[in-house]
């Protein structure tokens, strides 16, 4: 399929690159500091950011939530059109970057509100630059141009090119100070991630294939050891690695997407506060399942590649992939089920209402997947 691809965030990896935050950010900007509650000055990271920043004119905002709320993020708007910031730094998880990529377009959005971004696709008339320095490798948002805010009962999320970072600090050492539900979730998320651009249908794309098992396999093998281990540094340099490569653009170049998986995990965050991770968890199975038809030559390809599973009728294999997927996300200790996350079947109405609210009856990679065929997922996910 034809694509343009170009990812232009310059990453740092590795320990101590943090320091690397004098040179990436121009020195005559005045920064604003973005981050979640506080974490980064527990585990050493905010020292390490303010000894970076010496040289430059900065100030901070801080509260931004596991899913960033509109409301939160206005405040920080407001702070920022006050006193006159024209460079952000998204300091934590793929929240605090998520929301900082709608400051960056928020603050110079000359409309009345700028929730017309995210609800009705209208873009702002600019954007600030940013970077980040991430600390909870999970969504990929370091290096791409989406982000996801929430606000009351939606949960809604906007793409735009000039969002994506200018750069990435990408230190694994950070993250050894992550909660076993962190590091689980962050897997878990990168995980559907690459299911979401991989398990559509074939289009020859072997190259975008062949780097997203590799993804799934990193992922099958390093998840467990982060849990495990949990001061293994290798193990979390590739986990890092994996979830930044999972969604900057490469492997969902010139090939069909899905995103139902995320699209109804959406809703069950916004309706129930689940997390993110395990909303994906608990319906990428069930998605599976009901979609096993329309995406047989792949679940069979996946079956294959990345669990091994060779023998049996086409049925039985189909089954086992489904089925190692699920074995696979209770071993990192997340829900794949409803109620397992103690959600009941009411679920089912409440979710397809806003589903239907927020204009999700076309999805899939084939636009086919509508009101009705979410029931039958959701119904498969009690």
């Amino acid at each position: 399929m034809k694509f343009s691809f170009d990812n232009a965030t310059e990453i740092h990896f590795g320990q101590g690159q943090i320091a690397q935050i004098a040179e990436a950010i121009p020195p005559g900007a005045k920064v604003l500091l973005t981050y979640g509650g506080g974490s980064i000055k527990q585990n050493g990271v905010y020292d390490q950011v303010v000894a970076a920043l010496s040289q430059h004119q900065w100030g901070e905002f801080s509260g931004i939530e596991a899913n960033p709320q509109y409301d939160t993020l206005m405040a920080a708007v407001a702070m920022i059109r006050q006193e006159g910031y024209d460079y952000l730094l998204a300091v934590g998880g793929g929240s605090v970057v998520d929301g900082t990529k709608f400051l960056s377009v928020a603050a110079p959005f000359q409309g009345e509100d700028p929730w017309a971004i995210l609800a009705e696709g209208i873009s702002s008339q600019g954007a600030l630059p940013l970077g980040c320095v991430l600390t909870l490798p999970a969504t990929g948002s370091e290096s791409n141009i989406a982000a996801v805010v929430s606000r009351g009962g939606s949960k809604l999320f906007f793409y735009d090119r000039r969002v994506r970072p200018k750069f990435a600090v990408l230190d694994p050492s950070v993250t050894l100070s992550l909660s076993p539900r962190q590091v689980a979730n962050g897997v878990v998320d990168a995980y559907v991630h690459v299911m979401e651009q991989y398990l559509t249908y074939p289009v020859h794309a072997k190259v975008q294939d062949r780097f997203a098992e590799g993804l799934l396999l990193t992922l099958m093998e390093e998840g467990p050891k982060a849990l495990e281990q949990p001061d293994d540094l290798t193990v979390r340099s590739n986990l890092m690695w994996a979830a930044t490569m999972a969604l900057n653009g490469l492997i969902g170049a010139g090939v069909p997407q899905d995103w139902t998986t995320h699209m109804i995990g959406h809703e069950l965050t916004a309706l129930y506060g689940v997390d993110h991770a395990r909303s994906l968890s608990i319906m990428l199975p069930a998605v599976m399942w009901e979609r096993r038809e329309a995406k047989r030559a792949k679940l069979l390809q996946y079956a294959r590649r990345v669990h091994g599973i060779t023998d049996g009728a086409e049925d039985a294999r189909v089954q086992g992939a489904i089925e190692a997927t699920v074995a696979f996300f209770r071993h990192m200790g997340v829900p794949t089920s409803l109620s397992e996350a103690e959600i009941g079947p009411e679920a089912v109405e409440q979710v397809l209402a806003n589903l239907k609210a927020h204009g999700r009856e076309a999805m899939g990679e084939h636009g086919d997947i509508g009101l009705q065929q979410c029931r039958a997922i959701l119904e498969s996910a009690l």
